[in-house]
């Protein structure tokens, strides 16, 4: 029986390829069929180009656009920063013409000199809160890199990389 079975299977084997074998008919089909092909690749090239192009005009509106925030968002923050500052020097002007209205009324020169001496100091700690320090400089070298003298007599402050004062002779 086994001799049977491979003498059937050999037989439809044979037969399964006669019957594969392309004749002139399907040499004639295969050739419209590459060509098709040569077509869909060209067709699919053209699709990728334009996938490709869309992606890139998108890919450029995004960073116009991410550009133009970022501009509107830092003049957002120059004004909010000035706005905040302002803010916080108001109560030290209060006080400042609260003093100069007193002066004249005030005898002590000690207490006038008091009023003034916490008007300063409350000045400079809102100053120092908005990131503004004073640079020692008495008895050091001018350091052009570090130092800016703007006027004589004066102390530098420093306000991030920008140093505002002089330095005293």
């Amino acid at each position: 029986m086994n001799e049977e079975e491979l003498k059937a299977q050999q037989e439809e084997t044979l037969d399964n390829v006669a019957t594969s074998q392309p004749d002139e008919g399907d040499k004639a089909e295969e050739q419209p069929a590459k060509e098709m092909s040569v077509e869909d690749k060209l067709a699919a090239a053209e699709t990728k180009v334009a996938e490709l192009q869309d992606k890139y005009l998108r890919q450029v509106a995004e960073f116009d656009n991410y550009r133009k925030r970022t501009i509107k968002e830092k003049a957002e923050l120059i004004l909010n920063g000035a706005e905040k500052t302002i803010t916080a020097i108001l109560p030290i002007l209060d006080d400042m013409e609260r003093a100069l209205k007193n002066m004249d009324k005030m005898e002590d020169v000690a207490a006038v000199k008091e009023g003034v001496e916490l008007i300063y100091n409350k000045f400079m700690t809102v100053l120092g809160q908005n990131g503004v320090k004073v640079i020692e400089t008495k008895e050091q070298p001018l350091d052009t890199d570090y130092h800016e003298a703007i006027a004589a007599g004066s102390t530098l402050v420093r306000v991030g990389s920008k140093i505002f004062g002089e330095r005293i002779y």
